[in-house]
């Protein structure tokens, strides 16, 4: 189906960009689209990914356009990748987190530079009542979103980039990572969204 739920959540991700940002990470950055868009902002983007398919797909879609440089892409593991010690400003991670172990974002937080913002956008799975609750009211927004982007893809004769990164089910619930968060990013924001996605916010501002 057409519409992407990482993709509607671009914009919000984008939001949390510090001010004078210059240097950002995408974790799991499949075929680059958001690499792509932090690139277009000016920042020099760095992008990994554990498929080299995926990879191939990103580099060949990445071209300089407006003057600015395409991201960085390279095939790699996050939870083994050498990461730059205080080097980021924006660290990403769209619906990719949780194909690791949670702790990894100890790794991210010591790469983010003084002042510099981590931001998750997170799957987790109905677990309680009010996960339920949210998934329902999803489902018709859901199918009401596909429905209004296929037709306008229709018109515009417009087909999606295929995306062929593995994708694993969400097992950690979202109370869980709430904890895990409170004690490896003390001080980071956790909202719930629609779409079975939750939005992680940890600034270093230590």
């Amino acid at each position: 189906m057409p519409f992407d739920h990482n993709d509607h959540y671009h914009d919000l991700l984008l939001r949390q960009l510090p001010p004078g940002s210059r240097t950002a990470l995408d974790v799991g950055c499949g075929t680059g689209r958001f690499a792509r868009r932090l690139a277009a902002l000016g920042l020099e983007v760095d992008a990994i990914d554990p498929s080299a398919e995926v990879i191939t797909a990103a580099r060949a879609r990445s071209v300089p356009t407006g003057g600015a440089r395409p991201p960085r892409f390279r095939q790699g593991d996050v939870t083994t990748a050498e990461l730059p010690a205080g080097h980021y400003d924006y660290i990403s991670c769209l619906a990719s987190i949780h194909h690791v172990p949670f702790e990894t974002v100890t790794a991210l937080r010591a790469a983010l530079a003084p002042g510099g913002t981590l931001v998750i956008l997170g799957c987790h799975p109905e677990h309680s009542r009010l996960d339920w609750a949210w998934s329902l009211a999803a489902v018709p927004v859901n199918a009401a979103a596909r429905l209004v982007v296929a037709a306008l893809e229709r018109l515009r004769s417009a087909r999606r980039e295929p995306t062929p990164a593995p994708v694993a089910p969400p097992a950690v619930p979202l109370a869980e990572i709430r904890r895990e968060a409170a004690v490896l990013l003390p001080g980071a924001s956790i909202r719930r969204l629609l779409f079975w996605r939750y939005l992680l916010v940890f600034r270093n501002d230590g």
